[in-house]
């Protein structure tokens, strides 16, 4: 997964797109990662962004004691 991470990254955010600081970069970055924990569907999670999916197992796991 992380390889995947690192693969999405570079091509969404990186690649061919010039930026003129370092600031500009880094705002997008965090904005980039924000989307993708909080936005992006993740098919291997019942197409859930990831923030949901690990809220839900919380909730299962605090009603059940098992995820």
């Amino acid at each position: 997964m992380a390889e995947s991470f690192v693969d999405s990254f570079k091509t969404e955010l990186i690649a061919d797109r010039p930026w003129r600081t370092r600031s500009q970069l880094e705002l997008a970055i965090v904005a980039w990662v924000g989307w993708y924990n909080h936005q992006r569907l993740h098919s291997s999670l019942d197409d859930m962004p990831p923030v949901e999916f690990e809220a839900a197992r919380i909730h299962d796991y605090a009603m059940t004691g098992t995820v």
